[in-house]
């Protein structure tokens, strides 16, 4: 029994490895967050009471170990580059506030979109592209659902400049998405 929850935890290995990659974007940090993770889910197995889904078991002890993470190397992760400070805004809409491009209707829910491989894939692609510290305050509010306080706080960042980072890279990324997924054949595929 011990060795089939061994063989199962492991085998979601390169599962957890490309959350944490896209979560931390830094390889060492990732390897380390999941290494962290797998050696807790063996220390404790009969943590896991069975209420869930092994996968969302596991996703959740990896959550934390990104919070860790991202404690750790704070003061890496608070370099803010040129890309940072960067006002999409002028470039997206014109003087009265109105979309320069009007965006192309996304003809789906984005439920359902959620569900399918190839358009997390193309998301995750697109927060690869995202800057450094953008990316991350994204990841730390909308996935790991961290509270404002606690993010400005880890990132030494004022709540407006946590604001300020959310707002672009929300632009960047339905710009991202935009180009790459609902203006393109990927979405009807």
């Amino acid at each position: 029994m011990a060795d089939d929850f061994q063989r199962a935890i492991e085998a979601l290995r390169p599962q957890l490895m490309r959350y944490a990659r896209s979560q931390l974007r830094n390889e060492a940090w990732a390897e380390d967050a999941v290494s962290e993770t797998l050696l807790a889910a063996l220390e404790r197995p009969q943590a896991f009471a069975g209420q869930s889904q092994l996968k969302t078991w596991l996703v959740g002890i990896l959550k934390h170990k990104l919070v860790d993470q991202l404690r750790r190397h704070s003061r890496e992760a608070t370099v803010l580059q040129s890309d940072d400070a960067e006002d999409l805004d002028p470039l997206l809409f014109d003087e009265i506030g109105h979309w320069r491009d009007v965006p192309v209707e996304w003809h789906a829910h984005p439920e359902a979109l959620l569900g399918q491989q190839q358009f997390l894939q193309v998301l995750d692609a697109c927060m690869d592209h995202l800057p450094a510290v953008q990316g991350r305050v994204f990841m730390m509010r909308v996935w790991l659902e961290l509270e404002t306080d606690e993010i400005c706080q880890e990132l030494a960042i004022t709540n407006a400049n946590l604001w300020v980072l959310l707002h672009r890279a929300r632009l960047r990324l339905r710009d991202c998405l935009q180009a790459n997924w609902f203006g393109s054949s990927a979405a009807t595929a």
